[in-house]
């Protein structure tokens, strides 16, 4: 069942092992996006092309964007408190990335490495170092704002490019202080497009890019180039057994990146359209059989959510067809204010481009019978 919450921790490919957050802390299962418990998920297939790397059309070398980007690609270090496993109170401090987003001083990185930061201090290339605030930060993007109080002779801003651009084969760059190792830059392709990925809050962040260029903790938060130099993502986590770079890592992409951070920058957050389902796909393939509608099948409703509001109704059993079991006897999803929903993730997308208090206008399948449902969304809740 795909939950628009939850997934479990193996949900990017059913042979890998759980996503680890970059940077600020230790490993991080990967989830769905919309509702909660944990249930299961499929990724959507990689976009393929057949486009040569960035670097064989580029001009510019890995060597010259370096030099022209770098002074812009800060280190990150946040302080916190802590209680040792004796109860004793302490300070921690984790380390992540980050880059210049204005010349007002706002600085991009990720929220998982501010996120309970009581002091924020950012280091630039030529080694000064300056106070930081966090403006805001969206945990369901794992993106942050800090403004660096910082003089306007270090605040070069990198340019962001269109993700929406990019395809599979492209170069990419990416510049961060793994381990502490600040300035670091490795390089390499964008191995597939179109992912999802786990937010802190266990909601999917979409149409993250994957790389095959060295991403390790500490590049948290850090910039991922293209062969002009213009960030294409901001770079959040990697798969790994290991916790090391095994040259799968994933970065959240510059679309997402401009729209979050302006509304970080002029409200200080970010809300999240919310609907409150556990929905799973019924393909084209067997809903003949199940004597259903291609669409998203609502699995669960959540208790005191819109979709209960509604009276969205949850499957009463299951059906399995060649060994896959599928929800019967509840509402199958089939459109969104008159507009196709052939699978879950379709209308997850279609909630995700909604607003809070937005009200929509949901077609669905209901004991045989095509009946409209309106919902008004709320806000995401907190994880």
């Amino acid at each position: 069942m795909i939950d628009f919450r939850k997934r479990p921790r193996t949900t990017l490919a059913a042979a890998l092992s759980a996503t680890a957050l970059l940077g600020a802390g230790g490993g991080a299962a990967t989830y769905a996006a919309l509702g909660s418990g944990g249930e299961t998920t499929i990724v959507r297939t990689p976009v393929e092309s057949d486009a040569q790397p960035a670097a064989a059309t580029s001009g510019s070398t890995v060597a010259e964007i370096y030099k022209r980007v770098s002074d812009a690609v800060v280190e990150i270090t946040v302080s916190s408190a802590a209680v040792s496993p004796f109860g004793e109170q302490g300070v921690q401090q984790a380390q992540g990335s980050g880059f210049v987003y204005d010349e007002e001083g706002h600085v991009i990185t990720n929220h998982h490495v501010v996120d309970g930061a009581e002091t924020v201090s950012v280091k630039f290339s030529d080694g000064s170092t300056y106070d930081g605030t966090v403006v805001g930060s969206d945990p369901s993007t794992d993106l942050a704002v800090i403004d660096v109080d910082a003089p306007a002779s270090v605040l070069d801003p990198l340019e962001l490019a269109d993700s929406d651009e990019l395809e599979v084969g492209d170069g990419a760059i990416a510049i961060g202080s793994p381990f502490g190792l600040e300035q670091t830059v490795t390089a390499g392709i964008v191995s597939a497009l179109h992912r999802q990925i786990t937010a802190p809050d266990d909601f999917a962040i979409d149409d993250v890019i994957q790389t095959d260029a060295a991403i390790n903790h500490g590049n948290s938060g850090g910039p991922l180039l293209d062969y002009d130099g213009r960030v294409i993502g901001v770079n959040s986590q990697i798969e790994s057994d290991s916790g090391g770079n095994v040259g799968i890592g994933f970065a959240v992409p510059s679309n997402t990146v401009e729209e979050i951070a302006s509304q970080l920058i002029s409200g200080g957050k970010v809300e999240h359209a919310y609907l409150g389902v556990g929905i799973e796909t019924i393909p084209a393939a067997v809903a003949d059989e199940l004597e259903l509608e291609e669409g998203a099948a609502v699995a669960r409703v959540n208790a005191g959510t819109p979709a209960a509001d509604a009276g969205l109704r949850a499957a009463t059993g299951s059906r399995t067809v060649d060994g896959q079991p599928y929800p019967t006897g509840g509402d199958v999803i089939t459109e969104v204010d008159g507009e196709r929903v052939r699978d879950a993730d379709e209308l997850r997308r279609a909630i995700d481009d909604r607003r809070p208090g937005d009200t929509v206008e949901l077609t669905v399948l209901r004991d045989g019978e095509q009946e409209s449902v309106e919902v008004t969304l709320e806000a995401r809740p907190a994880a």
